[in-house]
């Protein structure tokens, strides 16, 4: 009987302080499918994405969504605390750590107690072991209780940071490419205004954001559940964006405002890196690339979205090299659209609506 608990005991105390090193600790993603927090979060996404998708009312079940991210990081903390409770009382209950209790009795709820007191170093004193084997695991608990805390205390902060620098880039888009994000939207207003430099720049700035993206996400995944501050805007959406216009602008042909080599070259370094971030964040969360039922840029919108960029000193060639180039990126966005929830914007607005910037809760103002 006692090996029957003791080897239980050990395993799980193993297998939680190893799924806490690598979500915690380890700087790099973890591919393998059998692991306490890729478990957690499958079973746990399946049940809330399950109950969203009851939710007809757009704007409550976009609310929903928004509370898994944070929400399942507490859950996921409380699991693994409550999976070293129970592996050090299972230890101590094959150990049969002889124990001094209040009413003599010391069966494995009195160490499931016991075990849980020490591990949040409460220090009650009512359920002590009584031998050196017990005291030396009690204290081996009481370490592994400080420093789960302390990795705890330590991991939020950056979890934020992560988050609020992803968010800062996104908020900045909207007065560039509108609410949603849409590239025609983005190439139109900085094409009218000939700011070609500051296209660059902002392609510049959206590369160094994807590889950031990048980083950050495959350290932590849970941010990819992390929904933005802001309606109509959304990490997913704002990446989407970036591979339409850096796609537009490689298909791009001599017009009366042409693209220059160097807004091409950057073009190009900018897509490899957001398809880069695209593709990976895609095999983290574990959805193969798909075909979209409805196409994003049916013939109709396709004569839409050229005539607008043509007013704004853009010529995108008519061929099969602008197909192949979305076929490298798109699949795996309607993956990841899938999978999160999250509506991919399309490639030019749909309706004249105000950007986020120009609205509040008690009035808008006409958008430019």
């Amino acid at each position: 009987m006692g090996l029957m608990a003791t080897l239980p005991g050990f395993t799980l105390l193993v297998v939680v302080l190893w799924d806490t090193f690598e979500t915690v600790v380890l700087p790099r993603s973890v591919t393998r499918s059998l692991r306490l927090t890729r478990v957690f979060y499958r079973t746990s996404w399946a049940l809330w994405s399950g109950v969203a998708k009851r939710i007809s009312h757009g704007p409550t079940r976009d609310a929903i969504l928004s509370f898994y991210g944070p929400l399942s990081l507490l859950m996921l903390m409380h699991v693994w605390a409550l999976c070293l409770i129970v592996a050090f009382a299972l230890i101590h209950w094959g150990l049969h750590s002889p124990l001094n209790t209040p009413d003599g009795q010391s069966g494995f709820s009195t160490y499931l107690y016991m075990s849980g007191v020490t591990l949040f170093t409460l220090g009650f004193g009512d359920v002590v072991p009584r031998e050196m084997m017990g005291r030396a695991l009690t204290v081996a608990e009481a370490g592994v209780g400080i420093g789960f805390l302390a990795l705890v205390i330590g991991y939020l902060p950056t979890l934020y940071q992560a988050f609020s620098r992803r968010e800062v880039a996104i908020s900045l888009l909207d007065a560039r490419a509108g609410s949603p994000p849409t590239a025609v939207e983005l190439l139109r207003r900085h094409g009218i205004e000939g700011q070609q430099s500051a296209l660059i720049m902002l392609l510049q700035e959206w590369e160094r954001w994807a590889a950031e993206l990048l980083e950050s996400h495959l350290s932590f995944p849970v941010l990819l559940f992390y929904r933005s501050q802001h309606d109509r805007e959304s990490w997913l959406a704002a990446l989407t964006a970036m591979l339409d216009t850096c796609s537009i602008l490689l298909q791009t042909t001599g017009s009366e405002r042409p693209s220059s080599a160097a807004l091409r070259w950057q073009a190009n370094v900018t897509f490899a890196m957001c398809r880069h971030a695209v593709v990976d964040l895609a095999l983290i969360l574990n959805t193969p690339p798909s075909e979209d039922e409805h196409d994003r840029l049916s013939p109709e919108k396709l004569k839409r979205v050229r005539e607008v960029l043509l007013l704004a000193g853009f010529v995108v060639n008519d061929g099969e090299a602008w197909v192949t180039l979305r076929r490298q990126y798109e699949p795996y966005l309607n993956s990841l659209s899938r999978g999160l929830m999250v509506r991919l914007p399309p490639y030019l607005p749909e309706s004249e609506m105000a950007d986020n910037w120009q609205t509040s809760a008690w009035k808008s103002v006409r958008h430019f």
